[in-house]
């Protein structure tokens, strides 16, 4: 099969690999017919996870078709649709048991496309199958489907909920990309007052008021007015930089909320001398996905929009290409770009 592989920093090449096989008995291999690109996949290919090591094939974001299973393996068969979450559980170790899987201490966590091979390839071999995938109804499209393996669910678990939104609260989003975006749908869903999205790209935020935010703005008044003002109930910070961070701080309101989002590779200043009597609850966290099946119903019922959010269609065999284009994306455009094994017809 192919496969995109990782040769260190800055390198990697859609390249034939051995085809996965089933290695443990709570295995399934799955082919992948789509998958997507993710910035903590940029922060790996510039080489911020040193940990992982050359010759690994990247990607942990899939939906496809179990093609084998393992005999420990239980609930799925050949021939499931199912969708590949970006984070292994073991489903037994105390943490697992606490629907903290991104810190399973049973081998599961953030291990495919970081400490094993990926889903940006046709096949992949999936550990821990019965609790690292979701059946995937045929009325989801694959477009949807393939935004619960991480982003939907880090959108609503490490910004929304963590951040404790609730109803009339003043929502501000630092980072309209797509986990962002996502924030933005999803804070929606608990009627907040308002939900004003914060960037620096103006079709970023042309994309935010699209997607339900009340205001869309640059670093500016609006932002001015907030920190002078009454502040943010909830801030969630989903840039991932340090000047984001500090313009979070800046916004909220005593007593307030930071949902730290994003997936920071440089160190950044916590300016306690200045906010050590403001009463704030500062989170930070690895997405469990312990809410896809509640954002699958979701989804499945009509209540979360988010087909806006898939900007970019390619074949599996342009993975450079996508990357290119979702590295870029504030001048392209792109916010999520799906790669399929058979692309779908464009729609009339």
């Amino acid at each position: 099969m192919r496969g995109l592989v990782y040769h260190g920093p800055a390198q990697t090449s859609w390249d034939t690999v051995p085809d996965p096989a089933i290695e443990e008995d709570t295995d399934a291999i799955v082919r992948v017919d789509a998958t997507t690109v993710c910035g903590s996949d940029l922060h790996l290919r510039r080489g911020d996870l040193p940990e992982v090591k050359p010759g690994t094939v990247l990607g942990h974001e899939a939906v496809g078709e179990v093609v084998e299973v393992g005999r420990g393996v239980h609930t799925l068969r050949p021939g499931n649709q199912v969708i590949v979450s970006a984070v292994s559980s073991c489903g037994h170790c105390p943490l697992c048991h606490d629907n903290l899987y991104g810190q399973c201490r049973g081998g599961g966590g953030w291990i495919l496309g970081n400490m094993i091979n990926g889903t940006q390839a046709q096949f992949v071999r999936v550990p821990f199958a019965d609790y690292s995938t979701y059946r995937r109804p045929s009325y989801v499209p694959l477009d949807d489907a393939v935004l619960l393996a991480e982003l939907l669910p880090t959108a609503y678990e490490i910004g929304v909920r963590n951040g404790h939104v609730g109803p009339g609260d003043t929502v501000v989003v630092v980072g309209a990309g797509p986990v962002g975006l996502a924030a933005v749908v999803i804070a929606r869903l608990y009627s907040p007052r308002r939900v004003i999205a914060v960037d620096l790209s103006l079709s970023r935020l042309a994309a935010a008021t699209r997607l339900g935010a009340d205001a869309a703005e640059l670093p500016g008044r609006m932002v001015a007015d907030l920190s002078e003002g009454p502040g943010a109930d909830v801030v969630i910070e989903a840039a991932g930089d340090p000047e984001s961070f500090l313009l979070a701080t800046r916004v909220v309101r005593e007593g307030g909320h930071i949902a730290n989002i994003g997936m920071h590779g440089k160190p950044v200043t916590l300016h306690l001398e200045a906010l050590w009597r403001k009463n704030l609850t500062i989170s930070t966290g690895q997405v469990d996905t312990f809410s896809t099946p509640w954002l699958l119903d979701l989804l499945a019922f009509g209540r979360l929009a988010v087909s806006p959010l898939v900007t970019h269609r390619f074949g599996l065999d342009r993975m450079e290409d996508a990357y290119e284009v979702f590295s870029h994306g504030p001048d392209t455009g792109a916010l999520k770009v799906v790669l399929y094994r058979e692309l779908p017809a464009p729609s009339r």
